[in-house]
């Protein structure tokens, strides 16, 4: 996992620009030697900002960048000369992530639409040059306001992969092969579990130039709520699908026993995913004969759509598409 591109996670530093102090000057000039105040007010803190980019997918590009710090506001000037703001930090980050405090672990918002931009740390207000205090009564102050110190926090960057449909299922139970035949992805495709260690993205193409986003995710295994095997770290990749595709092998003893155990391990770490439309795909059914087929059918569960499918030999992959299509109409 440490060479891997795909980062969903970082935990950052930021403060912003504290802003810079009003001047306090008087005006002097030629045949003017007593003239009033002219202090200038101070520049503004430079912002943290947070942009949501949909070129980016992963949170790579901040994995090693853990202190953040604005420019601070410059100082105000004679003349009513007001000091230049500190420079505004622009961090891109991809669409669906989610930002919290790191101390608290609170939610503060989460980035939902292209080029949308979030304050993450506002920086801080310029102080008043002396020009703003002078009264009928005190025409000359002799004293300015200072800036507004920035704000600063460790905040947690969290990555929630926006797809159509996420693929649910054991390890090795043909997900990979699946997202590489339906879509142009090229996943990593071995004979063992866990080949797929980091989430996967493509675009399943339908009819009329219709299409939807699919998202491969590690293999979950019992106990994975509980951090057991890998798929804990990307069960909340599930939160943002808006259709499950359960994929369990026909080379499973029990088929449905199976399905009943990682819709479990969903319900418990988020009981809300089971609210969302399920499709079950019975895998690898080219070396399972029809009489197979007809004595599994019985025991699958009767309101989730089902069907029998094999990516080595395309089968029922059209059929599958409908399936998957027709949910997310739901």
């Amino acid at each position: 996992m440490a060479d891997s591109n795909f980062i969903d996670y970082v935990k950052i530093y930021c403060a912003s620009g504290h802003g810079g102090a009003g001047s306090m000057h008087l005006h002097r000039a030629k045949y003017i030697p007593k003239g009033g105040p002219d202090g200038g007010d101070g520049g503004r803190g430079g912002h943290i900002i947070l942009r949501a980019n949909p070129q980016f997918w992963t949170l790579i590009h901040l994995k090693y960048r853990k202190h953040i710090k604005a420019d601070d506001g410059e100082k105000g000037g004679a003349a009513l000369c007001r000091g230049k703001n500190g420079a505004d930090i622009v961090l891109d980050v991809p669409i669906g992530t989610v930002v919290k405090d790191a101390e608290t672990e609170e939610v503060l918002f989460e980035m939902m639409e292209a080029d949308e931009e979030r304050i993450l740390c506002q920086g801080g207000k310029g102080g008043w040059g002396n020009d703003h205090f002078k009264t009928a009564t005190n025409q000359t102050p002799r004293y300015a306001q200072p800036g507004e110190e920035g704000q600063e926090g460790v905040f947690i960057l969290e990555l929630k992969l926006l797809a159509d449909v996420g693929l649910v299922g054991f390890p090795n139970a043909g997900k990979s092969t699946l997202l590489s035949v339906v879509t142009a992805a090229r996943p990593k495709i071995a004979d063992y579990a866990f080949t797929t260690l980091e989430p996967n993205l493509g675009i399943v193409r339908y009819y009329d130039d219709k299409s939807f986003v699919m998202a491969d995710i590690p293999g979950i295994i019992e106990g994975a709520h509980e951090g057991r095997g890998i798929g804990i770290r990307f069960l909340r990749h599930i939160e943002r699908n808006s259709v499950l595709l359960f994929m369990v092998s026909c080379e499973e003893e029990d088929i449905a026993a199976g399905y009943k155990t990682l819709l479990n391990e969903l319900k418990l770490y988020n009981p809300e995913l089971l609210t969302k439309q399920r499709v079950l795909a019975v895998t690898k059914c080219d070396i399972i004969d029809k009489d197979i087929e007809k004595e599994i059918e019985p025991s699958l569960p009767k309101r989730v759509p089902h069907v029998f499918i094999s990516s080595s030999t395309g089968e029922n992959l059209d059929k599958l598409k409908d399936l998957l299509w027709k949910a997310l109409q739901k």
